[in-house]
């Protein structure tokens, strides 16, 4: 994980192809070791609860609360920049 999100790089992402090309080998081998690390005790455990919390209800009208909200702030941003620029 903090080779992921550190800035310091083996092969520099500017560099065409092989700046990506390292990071798409090694997170995924990080994070499969990482996987493998973890106790089958605890992974299992895990993996139950994961399962319970898939079969909670979705949030879908707090989802369209959010969604409307940010439309309504965009449309106020759309308004406040027309009426500044006319």
């Amino acid at each position: 994980m903090a080779y992921a999100l550190s800035p310091i790089d083996l092969i520099p992402d500017f560099i065409p192809v092989l700046g990506y090309l390292d990071d798409l080998v090694i997170v995924p081998l990080g994070i499969a070791l990482a996987v493998k690390m973890i106790p089958h005790g605890v992974l299992a455990d895990c993996r139950v609860k994961a399962l319970a919390a898939s079969e909670r209800p979705s949030g879908r009208r707090v989802a369209a609360i959010i969604v409307a909200i940010w439309l309504a702030a965009a449309a106020l941003l759309i308004w406040l920049a027309y009426r500044a620029f006319s």
